[in-house]
């Protein structure tokens, strides 16, 4: 085969290639765009901000992210993983003594039951066990709704890194593009170089003649 050919044959293939992945770039870097305008208009609807940093507790101040967000608006997938684990996880180890909603299912029904058989007996200590069901049905409640706007938060967390990872691949699919067109304009300047007659890996007698 004549090596202005072969040269021809790689320069042409890898300028379609170099399309292809500039195609795949554009793809991934729209779907990043769409990731994170999505999450940044989602969160921000919400208008969930960060305490400020004069009024984080003690506890609050151990986490390093709600000091760097502190006083923020909550508008980023990385703020949503922040609040969700960090400001919204603290307080409800606190509440029910760390329990979670599914967990606090089973003392609320089983004082119902008590409440129920101290009505019938009209037993003594039947205030004590309504206050006692009030405050676990409050803890409940309470902690049902954090958990699900905590996992809201992780969710657009979660979408928000598929838009990262995405922006990520657009850079390599561009890199890589580059890269191809770079080797491919090479080897386009080196097939018009290169003399017509000259073969690719010819036999040496070919070779001499060819010269001859």
């Amino acid at each position: 085969m004549k090596r202005r050919t072969l040269d021809l044959l790689f320069s042409i293939g890898g300028l379609g290639l170099a399309v292809l992945l500039l195609v795949v770039g554009i793809v991934l870097t729209t779907n990043a765009n769409f990731a994170n305008t999505y999450v940044h208009d989602q969160l921000g609807a919400q208008h969930i901000s960060f305490k400020p940093a004069d009024t984080l507790t003690d506890e609050e101040k151990k986490s390093d992210c709600l000091r760097e967000y502190a006083g923020q608006q909550l508008t980023t997938g990385k703020q949503a993983e922040c609040y969700a684990n960090e400001f919204i996880g603290l307080h409800l180890k606190s509440i029910g003594g760390g329990k979670t909603y599914a967990d606090l299912g089973g003392p609320q029904t089983a004082l119902r039951e008590q409440v129920a058989q101290a009505e019938q007996t009209k037993a003594a200590n039947l205030a004590d066990l309504q206050k006692q069901l009030a405050d676990v049905t409050a803890q409940r409640e309470t902690v049902f709704k954090g958990e699900t706007l905590r996992g809201l938060l992780l969710t657009s967390y979660g979408f928000s890194e598929f838009g990262r990872k995405a922006g990520q691949g657009a850079l390599a699919m561009y890199l890589g593009a580059a890269l191809l067109l770079l080797l491919s304009l090479a080897g386009l300047l080196h097939a018009f170089r290169t003399p017509a007659s000259e073969t690719f890996a010819a036999p040496e007698q070919a070779r001499d003649r060819v010269t001859t």
